[in-house]
């Protein structure tokens, strides 16, 4: 049994969030932008009365000052609402209550479910192929072969991940890897932080460079008016800077608690604990040989997650594509393995059953954004904000810019969501202040994804309930890391304006 953690839990965390945002919601101004979207074959703009029916046609985007190429809607690269320049107007005020704050997680919950059953599919697939026991055998068997490299290892998968969330903007799908890495890893002898340190570490360190992630620099970069590849060089720099510096942050730490076991973070703050992931090890003594039917059984585990990559880097795939390559692959193997049909049954509802607090997690977060955007709070935001940094030197005004993405990435975890709203206002802002078009979308980057490390809004919490691992022991691991990043990120801005 763990000991009792001093730190509130994820899904309590949410919900003081929630609370908060309400609150929020009878103390700001209520306002909102019209919104413009993609309806069928034309364009609809959404104002405070009515929907506007409008031509699809790049003219109509040009006229309301929205510096988006027309194919960009065509082709499904923006799904979200894009905020319309110069048309906030002041709203009655709409204060959430105790109800919204009841309906808030619930409504959160059926806004994500795609993601959530991800998640609950995810747990089903692992459970099925833990019954198999090709799990323990395989990581056993890898265990042995690694025996000695395991800090490259390490350090191969932390460049990895932050390839993949750097270059296509991987995220959810991270999730996955858990399942491979929690029980690797601690056979290995390290602690539950290091795994999450590489996939969670990994992804929202390579999303911070972002050098062409289609769902933040060229969304965001696109609602500027600017092209992508507009300081592309300067952030594959950074994103060479800052993964090395995360690889030597966890080398360092994972060297010392081999070491010695009691220097642990986790043992330190949350005592002994357990992940969903983890497999008795211990039973197995001795390195096991893989028969034909074990290594077959594990090829169909490792393809399954490079079919995944492949589907979402090259065919466009998302969650129900995913969720339907796991749900594929658990029966194949229950076929091959010859797992019968209650057991398999059993076994895939317990596995959903083991990640359905992080499922949760996933919806409640989505909570917090609903009743701020049912108050009608998050443009008024942008909007006075906006106005609070114009007229200033550029230096002070891209400071305050990446000050505000850090604030207001709190309630907003969604790359695409924050750019489409912000970056046709703030684009504006660029030009009269002026300062190059890329310093606006790195500054976008810059605070949105160092906030990833810690809001709640965001993936940390469902990762930390992936391995079992509490807030306050993440913070303490990833606090000194973060502040290293803030300065060398203010420093590329403020070098960045001047170049």
């Amino acid at each position: 049994m763990s000991q009792k953690k001093s730190f509130p839990g994820p899904i309590a965390i949410l919900m003081v969030v929630i609370m908060l945002s309400a609150i929020s919601t009878w103390l700001l101004p209520a306002g909102q932008y019209n919104k413009l979207s993609l309806s069928g074959h034309s364009f609809v703009m959404a104002t405070d009365t009515s929907e506007i029916k409008l031509p699809l046609t790049q003219k109509t985007l040009d006229s309301l000052h929205i510096h988006i190429a027309l194919q960009k809607f065509v082709n499904g690269d923006i799904r979200k609402p894009v905020s319309v320049p110069g048309t906030f107007t002041r709203q009655k005020r709409n204060g959430q209550g105790f109800l919204s704050v009841l309906e808030a997680p619930i409504k959160g919950i059926i806004d994500s479910i795609d993601i959530i059953l991800f998640i609950l599919i995810i747990g089903g697939f692992m459970y099925v192929f833990d019954e198999t026991g090709a799990m323990v055998k395989g990581i056993s068997s890898l265990s042995h072969s690694m025996k000695g490299r395991e800090p490259w290892l390490i350090a191969i998968l932390t460049v990895i991940f932050s390839f993949f969330a750097g270059s296509y903007g991987m995220a959810e799908e991270a999730f996955v890897f858990y399942a491979i890495l929690v029980p690797l890893l601690l056979a290995a002898g390290y602690d539950l932080l290091v795994p999450l340190a590489i996939i969670f570490g990994g992804t929202a360190i390579g999303t911070i460079a972002s050098f062409s992630n289609p769902f933040s620099t060229i969304i965001a970069s696109n609602a500027a008016g600017i092209n992508w590849m507009d300081g592309l060089a300067g952030r594959l720099i950074l994103w060479v800077i800052i993964t090395a510096l995360l690889v030597v942050y966890i080398l360092r730490y994972a060297a010392k608690i081999k070491k010695d076991p009691t220097a642990s973070l986790v043992y330190k703050y949350d005592g002994k604990v357990e992940s969903p992931f983890e497999v008795t090890l211990n039973q197995q003594t001795d390195t096991p040989k893989l028969e034909l039917k074990t290594k077959l059984l594990l090829l169909i585990y490792v393809m399954t997650f490079l079919i995944m990559i492949a589907g979402v880097v090259f065919l466009d795939w998302w969650t129900l594509e995913m969720s339907a390559l796991f749900l594929g692959s658990s029966i194949l193997i229950a076929v091959i393995a010859r797992v019968n049909e209650k057991t398999f049954t059993s076994e895939f509802i317990n596995g959903a059953r083991s990640l359905l607090s992080v499922a949760f997690i996933i919806g409640v977060a989505r909570g917090v954004t609903i009743v701020l955007n049912d108050g009608h709070v998050i443009d008024s935001i942008l909007f006075y904000t906006s106005h609070i940094v114009q007229g200033v030197p550029p230096t002070f005004f891209i400071l305050l810019l990446l000050m505000f993405y850090l604030v207001f990435s709190i309630f907003i975890q969604s790359s695409s969501g924050m750019a489409v709203l912000t970056m046709p206002i703030i684009g504006g802002l660029a030009i009269i202040v002026n300062i190059p078009g890329r310093e606006i979308v790195n500054s976008y980057n810059y605070g949105l994804c160092i906030m990833s490390f810690v809001a709640p809004t965001g993936l940390i919490l469902p990762s930390l309930a992936m391995v079992n691992i509490s807030l306050k022991t993440w913070l303490k691991f990833i606090m000194p890391l973060l502040i290293v990043l803030l300065l060398i990120c203010i420093a590329a801005l403020v070098i960045g304006i001047y170049l």
